[in-house]
């Protein structure tokens, strides 16, 4: 049977650039085509070309691509200009894409109201401007805005603005759900409806997640006839997002009842890279990956309860969704006080080490899994602390270093400038190979300020931590009063991109956070082999 070709239309630059604290950089912007395009998708958006400095240089020359084609998104021309006065229209003209998706009113209300014209002259700013662009040899295309309202208000109006933008040579008519409030249901109908006036292979959907259904008002409008999907790299837009390509890909190449109906761009050797995409989009964003993510978070085929590990372990295509290694992602069998020896098997199994269901050594490391559980302590979270407690109990953690003492000062005074300033300064006395040092580093706050000093100087092992990272650092305090327990989690990374986590209870904040940090180091140093 001859599957229906489906199309992915990837927002990430410019709905994405929307997002509450992301800010793109050209080099990010070239970075994330160049992902893209590796990943397989069909059209890469770049931006909004005369919108901003950054996107007119982006649009200047366009990045290389291999597989994808590379649009410009911009408006139709403005009601009152011609086509060649228009500044806007202009510069999507001159912009080096492939492809020009214009944005235009589908709602009568917003035309009306927001654009203060009237319709006939909304419908023949479509025209116009999809027209120019054909004549610009460009691939032109029609983003409705607020289409799904637009239909619920005044269908015939919402039908003309696809009608005229098909009668002009668009050849995508996108469909979006602009401020994401419509359910699959109504997707499923108006897309439907519009398929019997607009063949399928010219219909897209634009999905927006504000009521979590963007993933499934996405697939929704394909079971319906659409037939490209826009949407960003791990969710990313304004307000709650875009429909998530992470989340969609994997589920039109793997689920059945998609994988035998239609095809898309991306290879079954490309989804192995998913996870990576994923998480090098967070990198560039300088945020931590969501561990809870679909298909590719740290979470995503974990479990931590000892009989499900168990049954997990016999037959996991019970217990997952797909395999694992098909996105790039790998089972994880937690750690924690609900762990059995099926956890703590399969976890030193991953990490090389073979030890025989009854072998003393690992019900003593079960018993202390539990001890530390009992103190607080929570490995799911901190590989690199389990892999450390496993390792030491079993003699093959080499002593590196020794922590002799170390103190914090923290202080506040008067500069030269006569301002009140809070100084933390920490100082660090290491032995390595029987000689003794002491390193000293101000920080911007003590536990910066101890991350700094004991990373300052460790001798022979300074050029293997050179490149290390701290990326995030949490707290829970609990118990609630003075007297209140801290648990801190630090997470690293070095400059191959590999990431890793340790933890540390005590009452004593600045105590926790100092064996973290230390922990981190040591993981690194035994990754490294070091000697």
């Amino acid at each position: 049977m001859t599957r229906a070709r489906l199309t992915i239309y990837d927002t990430t630059l410019r709905d994405g650039a929307q997002t509450t604290g992301v800010d793109f950089s050209l080099e990010d912007k070239r970075r994330i085509v160049a992902l893209l395009d590796a990943l397989g998708l069909d059209y890469i958006e770049g931006g909004y070309p005369g919108a901003t400095r950054l996107d007119t240089e982006l649009f200047a020359k366009k990045p290389p691509l291999k597989h994808a084609r590379f649009a410009a998104f911009g408006m139709i021309r403005r009601a009152g200009r011609s086509v060649a006065n228009d500044p806007g229209l202009a510069a999507l003209l001159q912009a080096d894409a492939d492809a020009i998706c214009f944005v235009a009113k589908a709602w009568d209300f917003h035309v009306h109201v927001a654009l203060q014209t009237t319709l006939e002259e909304n419908l023949y700013g479509i025209a116009q401007s999809l027209e120019a662009a054909r004549a610009k040899n460009r691939e032109a295309m029609l983003d409705c805005e607020h289409f799904f309202d637009g239909y619920k208000a005044n269908p015939a109006y919402a039908l003309d603005v696809a009608r005229t933008a098909y009668r002009c040579g668009a050849r995508w008519i996108v469909l979006c759900d602009t401020n994401g409030g419509t359910l699959p249901h109504e997707v499923e109908r108006v897309v439907g409806e519009m398929a019997a006036h607009i063949p399928g292979e010219n219909l897209g959907i634009h999905a927006h997640n504000d009521t979590e259904n963007a993933v499934a008002n996405s697939l929704a409008a394909v079971r319906a006839g659409a037939r490209q999907i826009q949407g960003t790299l791990n969710g990313l837009g304004e307000r709650c997002g875009n429909a998530n390509l992470v989340s969609l890909v994997p589920t039109l190449l793997l689920k059945p009842d998609y994988a035998e109906t239609y095809e898309i761009g991306v290879s079954l050797q490309q989804l192995g890279g998913l996870t990576k995409v994923s998480h090098t989009l967070d990198e560039l964003l300088n945020r931590a990956p969501d561990r809870h993510r679909p298909y590719v978070g740290a979470a995503a085929f974990s479990t931590k309860a000892g009989i499900h590990a168990s049954a997990v372990m016999k037959e996991p295509k019970t217990y997952e969704h797909v395999v694992p290694e098909s996105v790039g992602n790998r089972r994880r069998l937690l750690i924690s006080g609900y762990a059995g020896k099926s956890n703590i098997m399969a976890e030193l199994e991953r990490l090389g080490v073979h030890l025989d269901k009854d072998d003393p050594r690992l019900v003593r490391l079960l018993a202390e899994v539990k001890e530390k559980e009992a103190q607080l302590y929570a490995f799911e979270g901190a590989d690199a602390s389990f892999e450390l407690l496993a390792r030491r109990s079993l003699g093959t953690v080499p002593d590196y270093f020794e922590v002799e003492e170390f103190h914090v000062d923290v202080a506040r005074r008067r500069d030269a400038k006569g301002k009140l300033v809070t100084i933390s300064e920490a100082a660090v006395k290491i032995r390595i190979d029987g000689k003794t040092s002491v390193s000293v580093a101000e920080g911007n706050g003590p536990v910066n300020a101890l991350d700094l000093a004991l990373r300052k100087d460790l001798g022979k092992y300074q050029p293997l931590i050179e490149d290390l990272e701290l990326v995030d650092y949490r707290v829970r305090v609990f118990q609630g009063g003075t007297d209140a327990v801290t648990r801190v989690l630090v997470e690293f990374r070095d400059g191959g991109g590999e990431h890793w986590s340790t933890v540390s209870v005590s009452a004593n904040i600045i105590d926790a956070s100092f064996q973290a940090l230390a922990d981190a180091i040591v993981f690194k140093l035994m990754k490294a082999d070091a000697q």
